[in-house]
């Protein structure tokens, strides 16, 4: 089997910063009831950049941190849960934006887990001879998607994207990976699409708001649950000890999740990367944006751990853990 190495990063955020206190002028809040629950003070907020927009700035972005030329990439996995159309994939829209000319290109749809879902696909792929060099992205316009009058939820939510180069090597930089699902807990967070209203269709049903809605305290259990769990599984099956893990590296939702989860793993919740405050929940670009931000700012080095790990809709989780090569 082939060894995976990740050879470069890449992000993009919209310009326009959303701050808690704006938000008080469309729904009933504030910044402090926002802080405390959250962590989140301000988000990134598209004005008309679409997913494929924001996707293709990060891809370029990180092809220029891999210094690959675009013709030697040939798989393109994107995660996202607001793509900019159903036909045809966000990630051939990137293709042609990009001209990666030599690329298989789809779409996956797992939530905020979609960008350990995307580097779990496109690392299978290398590991087996398919393919030698593979982007995976994470982007989401969630505020095409989020209803601005539920303060529940508005107030939880920006836009963003984030890509990584993958590519055979001679050293492994993908140490283990561990994903997982739990659908009967799906209907916790929900985004409807188009209903079935043909002209079989006995009951004719209005088309929905299509905004999404949350159950949050049933995602906070599951969250708190399952990033415990994963953590502690993944480094008995790495080997290394918790200690030896520079970065956990989480889905930027919530900081009162991770100081839970860092009180019953026992750790400093420095040892937790975030940066929710400024950008918020990105979904599938959260992971990948603050991967790139700990690899820009030279907080990591050669031999360094990162366990990065998501949680979201569908019920979706999973991690792996990186050795920054």
């Amino acid at each position: 089997m082939n060894k995976v190495e990740i050879i470069g990063t890449g992000s993009y955020v919209p310009s326009k910063v959303v701050d808690n206190d704006e938000l008080s002028h469309m729904v009933s809040t504030d910044d402090e009831w926002i802080v405390s629950r959250t962590g989140i003070r301000e988000r990134r907020i598209s004005k008309e950049e679409n997913t494929s927009d924001m996707a293709t700035k990060a891809a370029v972005d990180a092809i220029k941190s891999a210094k690959i030329d675009v013709n030697d990439i040939q798989l393109i996995v994107l995660a996202t849960s607001t793509p900019d159309d159903f036909i045809p994939s966000t990630a051939c829209i990137v293709q042609k934006n990009i001209k990666a000319v030599n690329a298989t290109c789809f779409d996956i749809s797992a939530a905020c887990s979609g960008f350990v879902y995307g580097i779990d696909i496109a690392a299978q792929f290398i590991r087996t001879g398919r393919f030698s060099t593979a982007l995976v992205i994470g982007a989401e316009t969630l505020s095409k998607v989020t209803d601005w009058q539920d303060r529940n939820t508005c107030i939880l939510f920006g836009d963003g994207a984030s890509a990584v180069i993958l590519q055979k090597g001679d050293k492994e930089g993908i140490i283990s990976i561990s994903t997982g699902s739990d659908g009967s807990k799906g209907d916790a967070l929900v985004c409807p699409a188009v209903p079935v209203n043909n002209f079989l269709s006995k009951t004719k049903v209005s088309l929905n708001k299509g905004t999404v809605s949350m159950n949050g305290k049933e995602i906070f259990k599951f969250a708190v649950k399952i990033l415990v769990k994963l953590v502690k599984e993944m480094v008995v099956e790495s080997g290394y000890s918790l200690k030896e893990i520079k970065y956990i590296i989480p889905h930027q939702a919530n900081y009162r999740i991770i100081e839970f989860v860092a009180k019953k793993l026992g750790i400093n919740p420095d040892k937790f990367y975030t940066n929710l405050d400024i950008y918020g929940n990105t979904s599938a670009a959260s992971i990948g944006i603050a991967l790139d931000e700990i690899y820009k700012k030279n907080l990591v080095k050669s031999g360094d751990k990162i366990l990065i790990i998501g949680f979201g809709g569908g019920l979706t989780y999973g991690g792996i853990i990186i050795e920054v090569l």
